[in-house]
């Protein structure tokens, strides 16, 4: 589990390619408790185990799966991502849960100067816009950023000088793919609409008279004059 707050920006030190995975050496300092063999980190934001580390860079597998739902097919040596190791008990929790699961790719449509920051409009899957809502929250490439508006066609953004800064989102083009992961309990509550499975036990027949004198609660009303 993470919260999309961008630790550090590594970079692609090398790339193995296997029939249906490839394995990349992240050029980036973890802290020690973060490079333990087994340890998981986000990788602009899709959950990885690390597989091997220094304490210069360490190693991810990535299989069929992840590399067709991510970004991650696309990557060479030499290509920037954001790094977050997986939250910790007691962690504060200063974006929102994300699981690293990305969902689809999205596409950035426009990106607009407002003053020091910029405003970004990125297109997504149509399957995953009922997802999407104004002042939600979403995870672009392994940071949490708050929604500001929704059209047929994608959301928008406005990211910080801060943000810009300290993460790859700065140096993203229009046209570029990035990583999307929806809101997680908007996920679970579609999936519970669309399977129409209840939210509890079913619900007490509604209080009536008749169950309160039969109950003992109220005397038995006698013939009406």
């Amino acid at each position: 589990m993470f919260t999309g707050l961008v630790r550090s920006v590594g970079r692609v030190a090398h790339i193995d390619a296997a029939p249906e995975q490839r394995t990349f050496v992240i050029s980036a300092a973890l802290d020690a408790p973060d490079r333990i063999l087994g340890a998981s980190v986000s990788v602009s934001g899709v959950c990885l185990t690390v597989t091997a580390a220094s304490e210069r860079d360490f190693t991810v597998v990535a299989a069929f799966e992840t590399l067709a739902r991510t970004s991650l097919g696309g990557f060479v040596v030499g290509t920037p991502v954001n790094l977050e190791p997986a939250l910790r008990v007691g962690d504060a929790l200063g974006g929102h849960l994300v699981s690293g699961h990305v969902d689809g790719l999205a596409r950035l449509r426009s990106r607009t100067a407002r003053g020091d920051a910029v405003l970004m409009w990125f297109d997504v899957p149509a399957d995953l816009l009922p997802f999407l809502a104004v002042k939600g929250s979403a995870c672009v490439d392994g940071v949490s950023l708050t929604i500001n508006d929704v059209d047929d066609e994608g959301f928008s953004v406005g990211l910080i000088p801060h943000t810009l800064a300290v993460t790859t989102l700065g140096e993203r083009a229009v046209g570029d793919a990035v990583n999307l992961e929806v809101d997680l309990l908007a996920r679970y509550v579609a999936r519970l609409l669309h399977a129409a499975v209840p939210l509890g036990p079913p619900m007490a027949p509604g209080v009536s008279r008749e169950l309160l004198e039969r109950t003992g609660f109220l005397s038995p009303q006698g013939p009406q004059p």
